[in-house]
Order: C-alpha cells, then structure tokens, then sequence
C-alpha cells in the first residue's frame, strides 16, 4: 500500500516519497554518463545560444546589413523562443518513451540547421534554418537530457546539473573562436559547417548515453497549465520566466556594444568568449553552493549580483568617456560566472516543487513560458537601442532592472514555498 506524503517532507529537496524506484544513485559510472550525454546535447543547443552575441554583429553588418538591430533580434530572439517552446512537449516524450526518441531526431535537426545556415543569405533563409529548425532541435537538447540527469540524482542534483550545463560555457567560446578566426580566412560559410561537424560528433554521444531511470509515465496534454494552480510551482516558474528574461540581454548585446564602442573588432569579438569562460565555472560552482545552502537562496544571490553588475560596471564603462576595455571585460567574466545559474539551477528549483515522476514535464511547461519572454527580451533591447541612437545606456538599464525584478520574484517564491526565515535552507 502507498505511503502519504508528509507535507513538510513535501516541500524538502527529497519531493518524492521514497521507493524502489527513487533510490538515486547519486552517482557510479551510468550516473555520470548520463551527464556527459547531457554535456554532449547541451554543447550544440546551450552552445549555441550563447554564442548570439557573435551570430548577431556578424550578420548585421554583413548579410543583413540593411535591416535594423529590432528586426534582426527576432531571428535571435526566434531561437531562444523556439528552444523553449517545444520543452513542454520533449519532456512529456521523454517521461513516456525515452531520451532517444527526441534526442536522435533532434541532433539531425541541429546539424542540417546549420549546413543550411551556411547556405543563408535573405533573412527568412536565416530564420527559417536557425531561428526555426535551429531552435526546435535545440529543444531537444536541452530540457530532456536536463531532465534525465534528475532521474538519476536527487542530494547532488544541483552539481551534476551544473557540470552538465558547463557545455554551454564550452560551446559558447568554441564556436565564437571558430567564427572569429575561420571566416575571415575561409568564409563564414565553412566556419558554420565546421561547428556543424562539432555538433556531429557530440549528438552522436549524446544519443548513445542519455537514458532515464525510472519507469515510462503515460504521456498526458502536450500543454498543460493545470499545475499553475498551484502557488508553489507558479511562483517558482514566474521566477525563472524574468531571470530568463533578464540573461540573454547582455549575452547577446556585449560583442555589439564593444564593437559601437570603438575597440578592436577581433577584441570585441573575443569579449563573448571571456563573458562564456565565467560562465563555465558559473554553471557547476554555483550548483555545488546551492546543494549545500539551497537551490533559490543561491538563485536570489546570484540574480542580485547580476543586476549590480550590470548597473554598476557596465553602465559605468558605457558613461565614462572615454570606454574602457578592461571594466567590459571584466563586466563579462563577472556576468558570466553570475549569470549561469539561471541555466544550471534553474530547473533544478523546478524539480523542488514538483514530483521527479513529472520532472521532464514541468520543465517543459516552465520553459514554454519562458520561451514567450525570450522570444521578446532581444528585438526589445534592440528596439531600446535603436530608439536612443545607437547609445546602449537604454539597453543596459533594462537589463539590470530585469535582474532586479527576477531577485524580487525569487525571494517571494522562496517565502511561499519554504518560508521567509534567512536561515532555511531551500
């Protein structure tokens, strides 16, 4: 017979009572390559998202050179939406069937997504193959192999979360460095295929480690907001919707600053590379942190410092004249090493308000929603930027307040979900 669920036990990072089948292994080596598969699918779709703040100035200013920095950011602001939006989906495919039914269809979409790229001039060309099969394939990259990685870790799950989530630091200097040193020599076309080749190769691994652990859950709505009802899941998806919001602002927009600001074009370039170096170690130290002091205190911590750095540092560099290199570049190291828990501990406060059995799910409607505000966060910055001629100052204050809004909406959801005690630990 079913044991009941204690509602304080609940509410413990432990969400489902304990049986046969939610013993974690919190580790061995089937554990562990199931992170390295997750670090494997996350190097393309995670990978690549960070490396918009290259894909948009280079496009800008070459194959859409004549289109405003608002219309462009819908192709970008296109790839996050659609990366999100199929999470819901991906995740109930992956409770009923397994990873390899969305990972292996996924891995062939993100590599013709980007031979067809290669061959893009016209921008429904870009859309259509990056922003469209570019970002619907990355959905399954991203939140189901997440997802298998809960399966298999409960205690550490922050930390096997962040190690797996480090690929999008990994991708995000490869690539770029790829862009940077290969298209001026070979054209920007080869260097696109040879991050293709990348993608092959890590897919193909991906796909051979990625397995769940638990037994198959029939698959219900493909969107349902039914769990919304519920305070404690709302409220943790509202939180993660605004520092969503909030992160791909900078990622996207720091090249193209540097670049505005006069500096060196191979230096402006590279600054997304130190921005992405942070942010290899801000996915897997911060998850460390939050396994021992809590997945949402970590998560106000980090959202706070993002925002100060973002009203302090960078605006600084944008208003004193004349710009200094050193305090963006140091604005990206500290932004990136910050800002990568809203990639790493995310979901894994999603996983805190809900039972493990409905883990690939719920990130999935979470990461639906979310997709709306990723969808709008980049044309809307570049919209700000164009409206105050071409300065950034607009840009960078919007940001910084998106940060502010995310600490405020984390610490509510903390104080519904656990309390509002500083010393509980959630």
């Amino acid at each position: 017979m079913e044991q009941e669920i204690d509602p304080q036990e609940r509410d413990s990072p432990k969400i489902a009572p304990e049986s046969d089948h939610d013993q974690y292994p919190e580790g061995g080596l089937k554990a562990w390559s199931v992170v390295l598969g997750a670090w494997c699918a996350m190097i393309s779709s995670m990978g690549l998202l960070n490396s918009l703040g290259t894909l948009q100035p280079w496009t800008s200013t070459h194959q859409l050179k004549d289109y405003s920095e608002s219309s462009i950011g819908w192709i970008y602001g296109g790839y996050t939406f659609f990366l999100y939006l199929g999470g819901v989906r991906f995740g109930a495919i992956l409770d009923s069937h397994g990873p390899l039914y969305v990972i292996l269809p996924g891995s062939i979409g993100i590599v013709l997504s980007l031979i067809f790229l290669s061959f893009s001039h016209e921008y429904y060309q870009i859309f259509l193959s990056f922003s469209v099969l570019g970002g619907v394939s990355a959905s399954t990259l991203f939140a189901p192999p997440l997802a298998a990685v809960g399966h298999w870790f409960n205690i550490r799950r922050g930390w096997a979360t962040g190690v797996a989530c480090t690929a999008g630091g990994v991708g995000g200097c490869i690539f770029p460095l790829i862009i940077l040193f290969a298209a001026p020599r070979i054209g920007f076309a080869w260097a696109i295929r040879i991050i293709a080749l990348v993608c092959a190769v890590t897919c193909s691994i991906a796909c051979l480690t990625v397995r769940t652990r638990l037994p198959p859950k029939k698959a219900g709505p493909s969107l349902d907001f039914k769990p919304l009802k519920d305070i404690k899941y709302a409220s943790a998806t509202l939180s993660v919707f605004l520092v969503e919001f909030a992160v791909f602002v900078p990622i996207t927009y720091i090249t193209s600053y540097t670049l505005n600001a006069g500096f060196d074009e191979q230096m402006s370039y590279a600054v997304l590379v130190f921005l992405n170096l942070g942010a290899v170690f801000g996915r897997f130290l911060p998850g460390l942190v939050a396994d021992r002091l809590g997945r949402f205190n970590v998560m106000i911590m980090s959202s706070f410092i993002c925002s100060l750095f973002t009203l302090t540092l960078w605006l600084s560099a944008d208003l004193v004249e004349p710009h200094s290199l050193g305090m963006v570049i140091s604005y990206a190291v500290l932004f990136g090493f910050w800002s990568g828990s809203a990639i790493s501990i995310a979901p894994v406060c999603i996983s805190q308000v809900c039972e493990i059995q409905d883990y690939g799910k719920r990130v999935g409607t979470t990461w639906t929603i979310v997709s709306v505000g990723t969808l709008i966060a980049i044309p809307i910055a570049g919209a700000i930027q164009q409206h105050n001629n071409g300065e950034y100052y607009g840009l960078i204050i919007f940001g910084g307040v998106l940060y502010i809004s995310s600490t405020i909406a984390f610490i509510v959801s903390r104080g519904i979900c656990k309390g509002w005690a500083l010393k509980i630990k959630f």
